[in-house]
């Protein structure tokens, strides 16, 4: 045995005995305990083991940078302090005889296997606010860098940052009598927890307190008693802070939408993540009117009127982006439930070849949407990816040579390069007025929100007919579907054939998470119900892992059926078509259905079975 493999095996058990060691418990973890650790584990190499015993000193102390000077060791936090995971983290150091990084969650990880302790990659949507920040004091989390997880028999899980640091732990369990289980977490997890929970926990509270109301009900019947009752002033400063508290939770989570629901005794807000819908946070009730009178001031609507629906939008910023959000309010049996749903420009405004298309898709596609004139249509339910793929294809197709114009309702992302009208039901300005008048405007490019009526479709066709580019929607289960549509709203076959370019359908499937994807065989009923011959099928699933939350899936990706008017297609088109005919047509000209799309992302390992069965029925 060498001297280095001598040495190596002596100081290996070294972590595993300061778990038991009272002695050892005193001092904390250093960066250089750690940095040994992974150079024994060999996830530092000799020369970045070097590195960072030569460098760290001066990196911690550049990270903490930020405390001011002649601040007493006693008198810091360790919040405020960067962990010694995080000084290696920052050298941006990559795993020897791998292309991974050494990150965070890494480290952590093999400290917690090393010292006998369970790690975690905590999922802030699986915590129970009231889990977190009833247990102990804000300060007291701050100073020793814990966290409550969970409670379960009378147990308190805690997450700590640093196995050794168990000095607070006791004394947490002599002062509440409680008794506590240590877990192992990073310290950027737990510090977004603390910051995130308790920031909008301690708004919440206080603005109970000033507010100084019980938890009177605000129902349907509510809408007819007298207005005697002081409202709650939208203006309360610590409102303000739980609704931007809430906010940034939602931005940092990748949400969709947030939900704000009110019940009979508290009210629910809900992120969608991914297409599916997580329990946040409860709040008390008599708190819900203030936190929707805030999200109504900043988006322009009127605070009093709560009988009837309406939307309205905010503009923020989040990292440095803008970020676009659409707010509606509808009045339901316990008060008015608010909807805001987050409009990412990078997830709306994306390239044409990144969103899921197959290749001649996309190629398709494209040509629909560099013809000078002609209607483009994309169907899809609600929630499938329609106003990216528009939005998209408007921005491929943007230069300072043509005029786009958009008809939408409301407006969904504000863009300079595009002339946006935003529909107004109210003083009449419909997607039919608007389009009526809009030829005026000399238009290259119109794009209409939705084909909803006989009169938006006929100045759809017209303004075809006169030689611009139409881009539209239409909630249709497929791509042939949208020409019974069309003729039953009242447009002639003739006219039809005549300014279709191109229709698409379109279905967003979870994508697979790749950080815990596995292996496995379809069997004998999942091959009859895709309707593929029996043989040996080898797919993917994701067996759920920290980076996804436990689902087995990550993002999303699209699904296009593209339809092309081919000659044999436009002489099936009459009056009285035959769906069946022309879906036959459209198959022998070369479609690809979306079952038949979606099964094409499963055998390439991008979703799942379940994922096909869910979405594409």
């Amino acid at each position: 045995m060498s001297n280095s493999d001598k040495k190596k095996q002596d100081d290996q058990p070294t972590l595993r005995r300061r778990s038991t060691d009272r002695k050892v418990h005193k001092r904390m973890l250093t960066f250089k305990d750690v940095a040994k650790l992974l150079h024994q584990r060999s996830k530092l190499s000799d020369e970045q083991y070097e590195m960072v015993l030569e460098r760290g000193e001066s990196q911690a102390a550049r990270l903490n940078s930020h405390l001011p000077p002649g601040k007493t060791k006693k008198d810091i936090y360790l919040a405020e302090l960067a962990s010694p995971a995080q000084v290696i983290t920052s050298f941006s150091l990559e795993i020897p005889n791998t292309q991974k990084k050494l990150t965070e969650d890494a480290i952590t990880e093999l400290i917690a296997q090393t010292a006998g302790f369970e790690y975690i990659k905590i999922d802030p949507l699986k915590l129970e606010l009231d889990v977190v920040t009833d247990q102990i004091p804000r300060a007291f989390a701050l100073k020793n860098l814990v966290v409550p997880i969970d409670e379960k028999k009378g147990i308190v899980t805690i997450a700590v940052a640093d196995p050794f640091n168990v000095r607070p732990i006791e004394d947490l369990q002599h002062a509440l009598g409680i008794q506590i289980k240590r877990i192992l977490a990073s310290r950027s997890d737990i510090l977004k927890i603390l910051e995130e929970f308790f920031g909008f926990q301690a708004s919440v509270r206080a603005a109970q307190v000033d507010m100084g109301l019980g938890s009177e009900l605000s129902n349907l019947e509510q809408l007819f008693k007298m207005r005697g009752r002081d409202e709650i002033e939208s203006s309360d400063q610590h409102i303000i802070s739980a609704v931007e508290f809430l906010l940034k939770y939602a931005f940092d989570q990748r949400a969709s939408d947030i939900h704000i629901e009110p019940k009979r005794e508290k009210s629910t807000i809900r992120f969608r993540v991914d297409g599916v819908l997580h329990n946040i946070h409860t709040v008390p009730m008599n708190l819900h009117p203030a936190i929707v009178s805030r999200l109504k001031l900043l988006a322009r609507l009127d605070v009093a009127e709560k009988r009837r629906p309406q939307d309205g939008r905010i503009k923020t910023q989040h990292l440095a982006k803008d970020i676009e959000l659409r707010v509606s309010t509808l009045p339901v049996a316990f008060g008015e439930k608010v909807v805001i749903r987050i409009f990412d420009p990078e997830i709306l405004m994306q390239k044409l070849d990144r969103i899921g298309f197959y290749e001649r898709e996309y190629k398709l596609y494209s040509t629909f949407i560099r013809k000078p004139n002609g209607i483009v249509l994309v169907t899809g339910p609600t929630g499938s990816g329609k106003t990216t793929t528009l939005y998209s294809s408007l921005k491929t197709i943007s230069s300072p040579e043509i005029n786009i114009v958009t008809v939408e309702d409301p407006i969904e992302m504000v863009m300079e390069d595009f002339n946006q009208v935003g529909v107004q039901t109210a003083i009449g300005v419909t997607f039919a007025t608007v389009l009526r008048n809009i030829l005026r405007q000399d238009p290259d490019v119109l794009m209409i929100g939705e084909i909803r009526d006989q009169e938006t479709a006929d100045n759809a066709v017209q303004a075809a007919l006169t030689g611009h580019l139409v881009l539209s929607t239409l909630h249709t289960n497929d791509a042939p579907s949208a020409i019974t549509r069309l003729l039953d709203i009242g447009v002639p076959a003739f006219l039809l054939k005549s300014t279709i370019n191109g229709i698409i359908a379109q279905r967003l499937l979870r994508s697979i998470c790749q950080e815990c994807k596995q292996e496995k065989l379809l069997t004998d009923d999942e091959m009859v119900y895709l309707g593929l011959e029996k043989k040996e099928y080898k797919v993917w699933e994701g067996k759920g892992c920290d980076a996804c939350r436990g689902t087995g899936y990550k993002g999303r990706t699209g699904i296009f059926e593209v339809l092309e008017l081919t000659d044999q297609l436009k002489a099936k088109i009459t009056d009285r078509t035959d769906m069946e005919a022309v879906y036959a047509i459209a198959k022998a000209d070369g479609m690809v259905t979306l079952r038949e799309l979606a099964i094409q992302k499963l055998m390439e390992g991008q979703t799942t079975f379940s994922e096909i069965v869910s979405v594409t029925g």
